[in-house]
C-alpha cells in the first residue's frame, strides 16, 4: 500500500465519498382528506485517485534525460561490422563544461528532481542510466501534474479529483479557473480538481381520499437536481465562438445573414485562421448552408483543414489552449413528477384500479465533470464524460381488475405500459471543434409493456399460496450506456432503431407455496405421546421459471479465448434468445421459544432455525452463451475451417486444444448450483 504521497512507487487507489443529507416527513389527516407532506436535501462530496506503478516507472524512463537525447551527427564514430560500417553518436552537451544553457527549458521536473535527490548536478548532462535506480530512492512528487497527465491521457492508470496530484486530499475546495491558472513555486501546472459535489433537492405532498365508492391517492413530487459543476457552453466547439448576430460575422457576410439564420447561431467559414467566407452556421444540432438551407450532412461545411468556426481568439486551435471561458454553470433540473392512483368497487367481490406515475434518476454514468480531458481531447482516443447530462425519466401506467373468488382466494389482472425517456447513450461528437469525440448524451427511449396476472390464497388450513404469470415486451434504443458503441466506431451512430432490451424476459413465473403448523389449539399436525411435533413448523417453496433473454448472434465463429477474429451481427441486435431457466428454492424452518431466567429476571427470546436449499434440483441454468453457437461451452473458434492453421502451428495443438476447452467453459456462464445452508436466527 502506499504510505504517503511522498513514498515511493507503490501501488495506491484512495476513494472518499461523504454525504450531507437532511429528510423531514409529516402527516396530518383533515376531514376525510389524509396528507403526508416531505422533503429531501443530499449534497455529496465524492473524491478518488488513483495510480499504477507499472506505468509511473514508464514514465519515469521517459522523462530521465529528456532534454540530452538529441545527437551530435557532426562527429559520428564510424566503425568496422558485419562487414560495414556503423556509425554511432555521441549525444549533444555530453561533455562536462559544454552545457548548453538553452536545453534546461526542456529538462523535465522529474528528471531535475532525480538528479537532486541522487546529489547529482541538476543542470548536468550526463546520461542516467533509469533503470538502475531503485523505486525507493524516487517519488511521486517528482512529477509535475502535467508530465503525470499528459502520459494518463494516453490510456494509463491515473487520475484523481478532490485530491492533488500527489494523492494529498485538497485543503482547500479549489475553484474551476484555479486549475487553467495556478502554479506551483516551480513554475508548473498544479491542476487541481475539486471534489464532485452534486445537490439533490426534492419535496412531495400527498393526499389520500375517497369520493362516493372511489378511493384517490393524488400527489406530487418536485426534484431539483443540481450536477454543480461547469459544462461546456458549446459542445461542438471548445472556444468563444463569434455569434452570427455579432459585427465580425456580418461583416463576412456583407451585413446580412439568410433570414433562416438568427443572432445566436454559430458561424463556420473557410479557414479558422483567416477566414475570407462563410460556409455555413449551426443552431445546437441543427445545421445550415451558406444560403440558410438546413442541411442534414454537416461535413459538406468542411475544408481540407476539417471543420472551421468563427472563433473569437483565431490563435486558439489546439485543446492545450482551452480555458475556463469556454464553460459555464451547470442549470438546475427542475422535475414536476404528479402522481395519482384510484380504486373503485364494481361489485361485491371485484375491484377496479389504475395508477400514473412520472419516475426520475440522477444520470449514474459519464456525467463528472473531469477538465483533464478537455485540455488533452486531441491526444485521447476514448470516451469523455459529458457533465451536463440531463436526470433519466420514466412514465408509468398500470390499469388492473381484481375478482374475489372465494372467501380465501382472489385473481387479478394488471396491465401495464412504461415508457423510458432521456436515457444516456454514447454519442459521436461529429464536426466537433478542434477535434471530434466520443461523449454521452440523453437520447435514448425504450418502453415496457405487458400483463400480469396473480392468483393469491390466503392462508386456508395450512397452506397458503401465490401464483404469478408475467407477460413482457421490452424494446428500446439501447439496453445501457455502451450499448451503441459498435454503431459509434462504424460511423452509424445516427440510426435510431428499437429492438429488444437485454431484461426483455418475455415469459416469467413464480410460484410461492407455504405449508406450516400452528401451535395449541389450531393445530392439526402429528402428535406423539402427546408432543405436538411439528408446532410450529413448515416449509415454502419457491419456484422461479421464466423465458430466455436476448442476445446479438454472430454468422461468424470468434475466438473469444485468444482475440481472433470479429464478430459478425447474424440477423438483428438482440435477435436471438437464451433458454428458458427454472429454479426451485426450498425453505424448512422451525420457530423456538427460549426461556431464560427465574421470576422476576425471566426472559422470553425468539429462534427460527432453518434448513434451507437453492435450486432444490441442481438446474443447470444458462446464463450466457457464445454468439455464432448459441452454446455456453462453445465458441466454434476449433472447429471454424478459418483457424485450423493458426491452431496446426501451436507447439502442441492437441494439449492447445484441451487448454481451450478447459478455458472456453466458463462458470460465469451458468447459474449457481445447489447450494445447502443451515441457519439460527436469534430475536431480542
Amino acid at each position: 500500500m502506499w504510505s504517503s504521497p511522498g513514498s515511493p512507487f507503490n501501488s495506491f487507489q484512495n476513494f472518499n465519498n461523504t454525504q450531507l443529507r437532511f429528510t423531514a416527513q409529516g402527516s396530518a389527516d383533515i376531514g376525510d382528506h389524509a396528507f403526508l407532506i416531505g422533503f429531501e436535501y443530499e449534497q455529496r462530496a465524492d473524491r478518488g485517485f488513483g495510480v499504477s506503478p507499472s506505468s509511473l516507472w514508464t514514465l519515469g524512463r521517459l522523462q530521465a534525460n529528456r532534454h540530452i537525447t538529441n545527437l551530435d551527427f557532426s562527429n559520428p564514430t564510424i566503425t568496422e561490422g558485419f562487414g560495414q560500417e556503423i556509425f554511432s553518436y555521441d549525444r549533444l552537451n555530453s561533455s562536462p563544461g559544454e552545457y548548453d544553457a538553452t536545453l534546461g527549458e526542456n529538462q523535465s521536473f522529474f528528471d531535475y528532481n532525480l538528479r537532486e535527490s541522487s546529489g547529482l548536478n541538476t543542470d548536468g548532462v550526463d546520461e542516467l542510466d533509469f533503470d538502475n535506480f531503485n523505486p525507493e530512492d524516487m517519488s511521486l512528487n517528482f512529477f509535475s501534474a502535467d508530465e503525470l497527465l499528459s502520459y494518463y491521457m494516453t490510456g494509463e492508470s491515473y487520475s484523481y479529483y478532490g485530491y492533488n496530484h500527489y494523492g494529498e486530499k485538497n485543503s482547500r475546495n479549489p475553484t474551476f479557473d484555479d486549475y487553467f491558472t495556478e502554479r506551483d513555486e516551480y513554475g508548473n501546472f498544479t491542476r487541481p480538481v475539486d471534489a464532485f459535489r452534486p445537490i439533490y433537492i426534492s419535496g412531495y405532498i400527498q393526499d389520500k381520499f375517497s369520493f362516493d365508492d372511489l378511493v384517490f391517492n393524488v400527489g406530487l413530487r418536485v426534484d431539483r437536481f443540481d450536477a454543480n459543476q461547469p459544462v461546456l457552453k458549446d459542445p461542438f466547439v471548445l472556444f468563444p465562438a463569434v455569434k452570427a448576430g455579432e459585427e465580425e460575422a456580418l461583416e463576412l457576410a456583407d451585413g446580412a445573414h439568410p433570414e433562416s439564420i438568427g443572432d445566436d447561431y454559430v458561424v463556420y467559414v473557410d479557414d479558422v485562421r483567416d477566414p475570407k467566407s462563410i460556409l455555413g452556421y449551426r443552431n445546437n444540432t441543427t445545421w445550415y448552408n451558406a444560403e440558410g438551407v438546413e442541411i442534414s450532412d454537416p461535413s459538406t461545411l468542411e475544408t481540407s483543414n476539417g471543420i472551421n468556426p468563427l472563433l473569437v481568439d483565431k490563435n486558439k486551435t489546439s485543446s492545450l489552449d482551452i480555458s475556463s471561458e469556454s464553460f459555464e454553470d451547470y442549470k438546475p433540473q427542475n422535475i414536476f413528477m404528479p402522481r395519482i392512483s384510484f380504486s373503485f368497487p364494481i361489485s361485491d367481490e371485484a375491484l377496479f384500479f389504475a395508477h400514473y406515475d412520472i419516475l426520475t434518476k440522477r444520470p449514474t454514468t459519464g456525467l463528472r465533470m473531469n477538465p483533464h480531458q478537455y485540455v488533452y481531447l486531441e491526444q485521447i482516443g476514448y470516451t469523455i464524460n459529458n457533465p451536463n447530462l440531463q436526470p433519466e425519466r420514466t412514465i408509468d401506467y398500470e390499469v388492473g381488475f381484481q375478482q374475489k373468488l372465494t372467501n380465501s382466494s382472489s385473481l387479478k389482472l394488471s396491465a401495464f405500459y412504461r415508457e423510458m425517456r432521456d436515457q444516456v447513450q454514447l454519442i459521436q461528437r461529429t464536426q466537433a471543434y478542434p477535434r471530434e469525440y466520443r461523449t454521452f448524451d440523453n437520447i435514448d427511449f425504450g418502453t415496457v409493456k405487458g400483463l400480469t396476472v396473480t392468483y393469491d390464497l390466503r392462508r386456508t388450513g395450512n397452506i397458503w399460496m401465490k401464483a404469478a404469470y408475467t407477460l413482457q415486451f421490452a424494446e428500446g434504443t439501447g439496453s445501457d450506456a455502451q450499448t451503441a458503441l459498435s454503431l459509434v466506431r462504424a460511423g452509424r451512430d445516427n440510426l435510431r432503431t428499437t429492438n429488444p432490451l437485454n431484461y426483455d424476459q418475455r415469459h416469467t413465473i413464480i410460484i410461492t407455496t407455504d405449508y406450516r403448523f400452528s401451535n395449541g389449539k389450531n393445530y392439526n399436525g402429528p402428535v406423539v405421546k402427546g408432543k405436538q411435533i411439528l408446532k410450529n413448523t413448515g416449509a415454502n417453496f419457491v419456484v422461479n421459471a421464466g423465458s430466455g433473454t436476448p442476445y446479438s448472434a454472430s454468422s461468424v465463429a470468434v475466438g473469444t479465448q485468444v482475440g481472433a477474429g470479429n464478430a459478425i451481427l447474424d440477423g438483428s441486435i438482440n435477435g436471438a434468445r437464451l433458454p428458458w431457466q427454472m429454479r426451485i428454492d426450498t425453505r424448512i424452518d422451525r420457530d423456538l421459544t427460549l426461556n431464560l431466567g427465574e421470576g422476576d429476571k425471566a426472559k422470553s427470546y425468539q429462534m427460527n432455525v432453518y434448513f434451507q436449499i437453492l435450486n432444490l434440483l441442481n438446474s443447470q441454468n444458462i446464463t450466457n452463451v457464445y454468439r455464432f453457437t448459441g452454446n455456453p461451452d462453445d465458441d466454434g473458434y476449433l472447429n471454424a475451417a478459418q483457424f485450423q492453421q493458426d491452431i496446426a502451428a501451436q507447439n502442441d495443438p492437441q494439449a492447445f486444444t484441451e487448454l481451450y476447452l478447459m478455458k472456453i467453459n466458463d462458470p460465469r456462464y451458468y447459474a449457481l448450483p445447489r447450494r445447502i445452508r443451515l441457519g439460527l436466527m436469534f430475536n431480542f
